[in-house]
């Protein structure tokens, strides 16, 4: 099995100038935990998490004004459509990190979480 037979394939972006308000938003109503950040040619930028903005909030600011651009991660991990599960689970453990964007060419084409790893291996038959 690959990345890519596990990987959500319908997800929301944001991109940089978005408000932390508005993309907070976006996760909190489609039940989501991490959105990529794409710019205008939907090239990865970076990824934002629930946890970036909480720790954004922390610091004095205007919520409804920041931009995504200051609070997400540049500094992306990413996983290949055609990568194992296994491999992707490993990154995912080794960085601590709940999810990551799925990307070719530079362009996202999906999400892997936890959740994903999990619901897999549940269906094993062990």
């Amino acid at each position: 099995m690959k990345v890519r037979d596990i990987m959500n394939d319908t997800f929301y972006m944001v991109m940089p100038q978005d408000t932390l308000e508005k993309t907070l938003s976006i996760m909190e109503t489609k039940k989501v935990n991490g959105l990529p950040v794409v710019d205008e040619n939907k090239l990865l930028v970076g990824f934002i998490v629930k946890a970036d903005i909480y720790r954004f909030l922390s610091t004095t600011g205007h919520y409804e004004a920041c931009p995504v651009d200051w609070a997400m991660s540049k500094d992306v991990i990413t996983a290949m459509h055609d990568e194992s599960i296994k491999e992707a689970a490993r990154r995912l453990r080794q960085h601590n990190i709940i999810g990551m964007p799925v990307v070719e060419q530079g362009r996202v084409i999906g999400l892997i979480s936890i959740e994903n790893i999990v619901d897999y291996f549940l269906t094993l038959e062990i």
